[in-house]
């Protein structure tokens, strides 16, 4: 045969099957092709978390249904913590505010003394990129208990020029390294799951922060660098207007810190010098009072690279920030691998949260399921069949490790939702049917915030009744020793 012709009819019949693949994709059943345009950058996935899919031996979906449903309506009654016992719930309803006790009494005490500190540290993916959701809950926070400041911020970070909280830019020379896909760096990675070393010796390392607009955020307090331990010092040249403040990096310690000057800011440079050795990890900005929230988002992020932790890093870093309360908003990125068994991400993401708690010594753990997200099914967007298992797996080990828990599925609306937060005027949610655009991230922020504020409320309730058990008791037990006391002083006379 030609081979010219042999070629040209190859070409024909390439392109006649492009040509019927368009044409019957709308008409292929089921869940074929999805209707989600991510942008390739939102679509990172940690290591962890493709060594777990790949490790998973997948079980039957209708047997696991069945326990879920047993479970459902199931009592889950409380132990009594100094006093407090919250209302018996059902899996089915399960919010575990008993396992919230601990952050309540912190925001009690900082209700009647406002010097006092809470701080909160939320976990995510790119569902809380560039601050989204977190700013609100932040705002919401510090609108009721007071706290200025943005908290802790990164070197280098993904959605940097996103972020409204705080702007940042950094020289292209830091060497950046993520747990999601490092698993041994040669120093441990900071409470942000990061570490930078300024390691270009020919050229300056430096980062720039500027306060940025949000309400309580809009300067620079108390701004802190974070660093590690290294053999060799540094230095390091803080640029403020016209002024350059010339310090010392001594990295003798686990964790280090370095005070720019007190008060706050509206903006600063930071020059690394022969710093090339010592583990960065970020810099806090916080007043010293109120509520601070710390946004630790990840694109791409499972929540099971947080199980390789270093717990004596993490202690180190707790002795200076003193978390009250750690969120783990995760799921989006592990709703796309055909399965409805979750039995797998239960077990990692326990971990996690063991993790956390040998960590982070007492802290309260509250566990934020996936939202609704849609996919295609018979030419129609659905809520995707991973989305409620995925929602009960995280439940699970909610319950399981004692974490309080808010449905961010059924608080959005439940089956369905996303359709309409995507569909309505004006939209709450981008065209990927998966994330929330502005408007929708301040009414999540909002609604976990809510949730929250409610356990809150009802926990002062139950302190109060405490305290007047507490009085009573206490009325009694005098009246009777007056009693006693009577009737001795009755037989020595």
């Amino acid at each position: 045969m030609n081979t010219k012709s042999y070629f040209f009819q190859s070409f024909a019949i390439v392109a006649l099957a492009f040509v019927a693949f368009i044409g019957f994709k709308q008409i292929l059943p089921n869940k074929i092709f999805s209707e989600s345009k991510m942008n390739s950058k939102n679509v990172l996935i940690d290591s962890l978390l493709l060594e777990a899919v790949a490790k998973d031996s997948l079980s039957d979906n209708d047997s696991i249904n069945a326990i879920e449903d047993a479970e459902g309506k199931e009592e889950i009654v409380y132990n009594n913590i100094e006093g407090i016992e919250f209302p018996s719930e059902t899996f089915d309803n399960y919010k575990g505010y008993q396992y919230l006790i601990s952050f309540y009494e912190k925001l009690y005490q900082l209700e009647k003394n406002p010097g006092n500190n809470v701080r909160i540290a939320y976990y995510g993916d790119s569902m809380t990129d560039g601050d989204l959701i977190v700013q609100d809950v932040r705002t919401n926070y510090q609108e009721r208990f007071g706290g200025n400041g943005v908290g802790f911020v990164s070197i280098t970070s993904e959605s940097a020029a996103s972020r409204g909280s705080v702007k940042s830019t950094y020289s292209k020379n830091w060497k950046a390294l993520s747990y999601l896909n490092v698993k041994n760096p040669s120093s441990p990675f900071g409470v942000n799951g990061h570490v930078f070393f300024a390691n270009d010796k020919s050229n300056p390392t430096w980062v720039q922060y500027e306060a940025g607009t949000n309400k309580y955020s809009t300067t620079l307090d108390n701004p802190t660098l974070f660093y590690g331990r290294a053999s060799k010092k540094g230095k390091v040249n803080f640029i403020i207007g016209k002024d350059t403040l010339k310090k010392n990096l001594s990295p003798s310690n686990l964790i280090n810190t370095l005070k720019v000057t007190s008060g706050h800011l509206k903006a600063f440079k930071a020059n690394f010098i022969n710093a090339d050795s010592i583990p960065i990890y970020g810099f806090n900005f916080d007043n010293g009072s109120g509520v601070h929230v710390d946004n630790f988002s990840q694109r791409g992020n499972s929540g099971l690279p947080i199980s390789t932790f270093n717990a004596n890093v993490m202690q180190g870093f707790n002795n200076n920030l003193k978390y009250d309360l750690i969120i783990l908003h995760y799921g989006t990125n592990v709703l796309n691998y055909g399965t409805k068994n979750y039995n797998w991400y239960e077990r990692g993401m326990t971990k996690t949260v063991n993790k956390i708690k040998e960590s982070f010594p007492r802290v309260s753990i509250l566990i934020v399921s996936t939202a609704d997200k849609s996919t295609k099914y018979d030419l129609e967007m659905k809520t995707d069949s991973a989305v409620v298992p995925l929602m009960k797996a995280q439940k699970h080990y909610a319950l399981e490790t004692e974490s309080g828990f808010v449905n961010l599925y059924t608080l959005m609306g439940g089956d369905g939702s996303m359709v309409k937060w995507v569909d309505e005027t004006p939209a709450k949610a981008n065209k990927d049917y998966t994330h929330f655009n502005q408007r929708g991230a301040k009414a999540i922020g909002n609604l976990l915030y809510t949730q929250l504020n409610k356990g809150y409320e009802e926990y002062k309730v139950l302190r109060e009744k405490r305290e007047a058990v507490s009085n009573q008791q206490k009325a009694a037990r005098k009246t009777k020793a007056d009693s006693v006391s009577v009737k001795n002083d009755s037989v020595n006379e």
